[in-house]
């Protein structure tokens, strides 16, 4: 496939880096999670890429420590297959003899005779403890080893440093440094599949359920789980209730069933306790409902479902990113390079001290048995100061009013989690003490006048919806009703408007902001939340509905490749959404394990078309005898889905055939993911926040007038946070005619989707190399409104 351009900058590639003459190993330790499987195959591809030979060893630390067949050579077919399978195929065990120096020296002698001295473990923080620790010993182990005759001199010094890159693998989410472990999305995704499942049988029967999630020292699944479904109340370790919560619990289970709420969703982490370090139990909240309410009550322990199934579309690019750094890191690593973790921090890959994170999870631990309870939320991160706002938004009838109206509209085409959205804003504005108003489709709506309020009710069960409750139109902009929208802002006197929606959403801010020195009305605080399912939204890295959009093409192609596994020698071609922008082909492809995506950043022709053709003949003359090729909907406009297909064809006549499916509007539809009820929930708080700043700074004389750039922003996630950014200044950032942003970050992973496919290709490791520091969130941060 053709390249873009080269730009004149300082970018380094990783060419220069060589894995000839080294050996890798790399193994799974601890709890299996979702996704490890990704992460295995990442490791084993691109070591052998780079040159170097790569082993599996089997069974953890125990296969390390017996050694034999458990430690084999792995070859690029090998991992072939794995990528859509949950668990580890190449096992995991709890190891009693690796705790002891004799079982860490039959694990070193194992490793020398193999001359094994990088390794990649993927597992939770003990897994992680235990290899820095044999990095530790090695060189006295090699000397031990040398005493007993089991190795001579020169294996000693062709083997004298151990290098060690973790990545961690967990569903409990339970390690700090990373914002997500491999495994913890797909973990979610099951949970929400039992939940939504749940409260349509809660609702015939008016009955309330209390679910038990994993987590026995970290509540992140109880936690986000509980956002994601718009649950009644949630438990988790880190922070117990106060003395009298029963009460509390109860009037709140009440009132909502007053308010004319079918059912109650309770969700209870595993680890759950009172102020007194006393377990609070699914069963004993069950007989606490049913004794003072009267309710029917139901509990359901989710158990080990919740580890399995196939991995979610982001744990496969997580751990397929993770394993790429990981096996640069050890590259890169010298003798005095400390152990590190791979991590993710917003949407960044980042190398981290292992055992500062390491030390930093063991304080989290620390910190909950001497009850820090607060000590304990702000070592975990900025995620579980979110559960504040939950909290603060249960009590929002306890707010004082201000004289404040707040619009919120969709905008452009559906996408997934904007219910979520719309749901997060609402309430948040009423707890932040505003009257919210709805408007209906759009643009369209607004100056047409279907604007009514929207109260704390209207928006129950809002959550697990796909689609735009609140109706969306797509055509119509804001420039030629100008008139009537400043009319419709003056008769319900709307003090800010918040919009949810998608590259329309973008121009109409624009149009808006444009006409503020023409029309006062619109002098008002304005903010936009990118929901697409392109991911086309500049000023933003991620875009709500995305990955909604993209676990629909990951499942489909997982079915696809399923239906090829009996035919052999077939190749699929799908098509994608996206408009011009190549995202969800791309990052779809990653996550399925394509073998070609075209796209339109990538200019490609015809000469391309034919190499691609030859790479999957060859590829047929191996065990994987099937192709994926990926196609966004406008890559090129001479060389369509047909003309592809049509070419593969006859080009790969009496070496394979091929399918074709186009996907269509299936990638718009369905419940949203976890991630983005999540996204959409946590980026409208925040959008609601920064209105409500907005809004009493810029109060005078009455009235509020806000004109300036920084009144009219967009909320985006940008590498390693979400940042409010005038769309004045993202003007230049823009290409109009394509309807995409001029840069996209997301091209960086187009090398990593063609080395794991077998392309050769250059690959910018700019981002790389850099060991950081575990970053400590300071007291003053764990305030909701500092860190949400």
């Amino acid at each position: 496939m053709a390249g873009a351009p080269k730009r004149q900058d300082t970018r380094k590639f990783f060419e220069n880096l060589s894995g000839a003459g080294k050996c890798i190993a790399v193994l799974t330790s601890g709890g299996d999670a979702q996704g490890m499987n990704a992460a295995v195959r990442a490791v084993v591809r691109m070591g052998i890429y780079v040159g170097a030979k790569v082993y599996f060893i089997h069974e953890g630390y125990q296969g390390m420590v017996d050694g034999g067949d458990n430690i084999k050579e792995a070859t690029w077919e090998s991992v072939s297959s794995m990528l859509q399978v949950g668990g580890t195929v190449i096992g995991s065990a709890r190891c009693k003899e690796f705790r002891t120096h004799e079982g860490r020296l039959k694990a070193a002698h194992n490793l020398v005779q193999r001359s094994i001295t990088n390794l990649c473990v993927i597992g939770g923080d003990g897994s992680l403890t235990g290899a820095n620790l044999f990095r530790e010993e090695w060189s006295g182990l090699l000397t031990e080893l040398q005493q007993q005759g089991l190795i001579d001199e020169e294996a000693a010094q062709k083997n004298s440093a151990l290098h060690i890159v973790g990545m961690v693998g967990s569903i409990d989410n339970d390690f700090c440094g990373t914002d997500m472990t491999i495994g913890t999305d797909s973990a979610l995704h099951r949970i929400i599949e039992v939940v939504d499942a749940i409260m349509t049988t809660a609702q015939s029967h008016q009955r309330t359920f209390v679910l038990e999630v994993m987590g026995r020292h970290c509540g992140y699944l109880a936690l986000v789980s509980a956002l994601a479904c718009g649950a009644d109340w949630v438990f988790i370790p880190e922070m117990p209730p106060e003395d009298g919560w029963e009460d509390s619990m109860c009037q709140k289970l009440s009132e909502n069933r007053a308010d004319n709420k079918r059912l109650n969703i309770i969700i209870v982490a595993e680890g759950a306790i009172d102020s007194h370090n006393k377990a609070i139990t699914p069963d004993y909240i069950k007989d606490l409902v049913v004794r003072c309410l009267g309710f029917d009550t139901r509990v359901t322990i989710l158990g080990h479902v919740q580890r399995g199934g196939t991995p979610s579309a982001f744990d496969r690019i997580l751990a397929s990113r993770m394993g790429v750094e990981a096996v640069l890191a050890l590259l890169e690593a010298s003798a005095n390079t400390p152990a590190c973790v791979v991590s993710l921090v917003g949407n960044q890959a980042v190398r981290l001290p292992l055992m500062e994170c390491v030390q930093m999870t063991q304080e989290v631990q620390k910190a909950m048995d001497e009850k820090k309870f607060e000590e304990a939320v702000r070592l975990r991160g900025r995620f579980f100061c979110i559960f504040r706002l939950f909290l603060s938004v249960s009590a929002a009838l306890r707010h004082p009013q201000s004289s404040f109206n707040v619009a919120v509209l969709n905008v452009g085409a559906p996408a997934a989690g904007m219910n979520a959205a719309v749901r997060s804003a609402v309430r948040v504005g009423i707890t932040e003490g505003h009257k919210m108003f709805a408007v209906n489709d759009g643009f369209e709506g607004f100056y047409k006048g279907q604007i009514k309020e929207i109260k704390w009710g209207d928006v129950g069960g809002w959550t697990g919806q796909g689609g735009s409750l609140l109706g969306t139109k797509r055509s119509t902009l804001p420039g030629k009703h100008l008139d009537k929208i400043a009319e419709q802002i003056r008769i319900h006197n709307i003090n800010a408007l918040l919009v949810i929606g998608g590259f329309e959403a973008y121009v109409g801010l624009l149009e808006l902001s444009a006409a503020r020195d023409k029309y006062t009305e619109l002098c008002v605080p304005m903010v936009m939340v990118p929901a697409t399912v392109s991911n086309n939204i500049p000023g933003s890295d991620l875009s709500i509905g995305s990955d909604t959009a993209l676990n629909a093409i990951t499942d489909t192609c997982d079915r696809i490749k399923q239906s090829a596994s009996g035919t052999k020698r077939r190749v699929f071609i799908i098509e994608t959404m996206g408009g011009y922008c190549g995202y969800l082909a791309t990052v779809g492809g990653l996550a399925a394990g394509a073998d070609t995506v075209y796209i339109y950043e990538e200019a490609f022709d015809i000469r391309d078309l034919q190499a691609n053709v030859e790479h999957l003949t060859q590829k047929m003359k191996t065990s994987i005898q099937r192709g994926l090729v990926l196609r966004n909907e406008n890559c090129n406009e001479n060389f369509t889905t047909d003309f592809i297909y049509q070419l593969y064809s006859e080009e790969g006549r009496g070496t394979f055939d091929c399918r074709k499916n186009i996907l269509g509007h299936m990638q718009q539809g369905g419940a949203p993911s976890p991630f983005d009820r999540n996204f959409g929930t946590k980026v409208a708080a925040k959008a609601m926040q920064w209105i409500t700043r907005t809004l009493k700074d810029s109060y005078k004389g009455g009235r509020v007038f806000a004109n300036s750039e920084d009144t009219a922003c967009l909320l985006g996630m940008r590498r390693r946070a979400l940042v409010f950014q005038p769309v004045s200044q993202l003007r230049d950032e823009t290409d109009f005619v394509h309807r995409i942003p001029k840069e996209q970050w997301w091209l960086k992973l187009r090398p990593l989707m063609k080395i794991l496919a077998k392309y050769k290709t250059s690959y910018d490791v700019s981002d790389s190399g850099q060991l950081e520091h575990v970053t400590r969130f300071r007291a003053k941060e764990s305030n909701t409104t500092a860190t949400i």
